[in-house]
């Protein structure tokens, strides 16, 4: 479907764009968290536990056509997030790299094509479909999964939420936070849809995996339950490059559902990366 929508560009991003960044705390380290699709910065903040690491300064990102970054009427592909991150993610300092879902996508695909900046990644919920046809017949199994694969049932469930039930949904949406509920009305038709299919469902998340190095730190989190990603292609991609797999009770949301764990295991990951002999081993690589 998506290779079939005429006027949409598909190239790199045009211009100088920066994506909408805030900074917490400060430190020589730096925690980066890429939110998931149709979320913001804020989802990060919404937990009980705040996103602060002793030693490490956070940066909360809105992703390109989400939140307070810019939203252009065009095909967001691969190519136009990593571009738009690029802009925005700057080298130098020791970095953890943080992404749920969406953003765990892009944090993988983020740091096979810029090494030097990342240190060590934290997976949060990853989706691992492998193709259309896999995601269509993963969701044929789940309540109403037919929308999420079908490119226009998706875009028209999407215009209702921002046009029709948007005020409504911190009451309508009762497994996340309010605020988490109030900024799914953030994004537009194409920023939503287009990354859905550009970025989980036109890729496979295992071959960004295979592609990283091997002396990079990486930690997946993910939801025994999780209806959205499939936690044993998680698992099994987790084991295969012997990275360090948490398995919690709950769905696609770690973060939100048990926050200390995934404090402590991103804390462990600042730790790792803050160390002088472990980052000229990573260099050396």
């Amino acid at each position: 479907m998506m290779d079939r929508l005429p006027g949409f560009a598909s190239g790199a991003v045009r211009g100088a764009t920066q994506l909408h960044r805030e900074t917490l705390g400060e430190g020589a380290a730096c925690v980066t968290f890429l939110h998931g699709l149709g979320g913001t910065g804020r989802y990060w903040q919404s937990a009980s536990h705040a996103p602060r690491f002793e030693g490490a300064r956070t940066e909360l990102i809105d992703l390109y056509g989400f939140g307070r970054s810019p939203r252009p009427w065009c095909r967001y592909t691969l190519e136009r997030h990593l571009d738009a991150l690029e802009r925005t993610i700057a080298p130098g300092a020791p970095r953890v790299l943080v992404g749920h879902s969406l953003g765990a996508a892009l944090a993988l695909a983020f740091a096979v094509r810029h090494p030097e900046r990342v240190d060590a990644v934290c997976l949060m919920a990853l989706p691992i479909y492998g193709s259309r046809r896999d995601a269509r017949t993963w969701f044929a199994h789940q309540r109403g999964g037919w929308i999420y694969t079908n490119f226009w049932a998706t875009a028209l469930a999407c215009i209702v939420t921002r046009r029709v039930a948007g005020r409504w949904l911190p009451y309508l949406v009762r497994d996340v936070p309010p605020q988490v509920a109030r900024d799914l009305v953030l994004h537009n038709m194409m920023s939503s849809s287009t990354s859905l299919w550009n970025v989980l469902y036109d890729r496979d998340a295992r071959e960004d995996a295979r592609a990283l190095p091997r002396s990079m730190a990486v930690t997946c989190i993910h939801g025994d339950s999780d209806r959205t990603a499939p936690v044993q292609r998680a698992a099994a991609l987790a084991h295969e490059r012997q990275w360090r797999f948490i398995a919690l009770t709950g769905d696609h949301h770690p973060w939100l559902r048990d926050p200390d764990v995934c404090h402590a295991a991103i804390g462990a990951l600042v730790a790792r990366v803050s160390e002088p002999s472990l980052r000229g081993l990573r260099a050396e690589a």
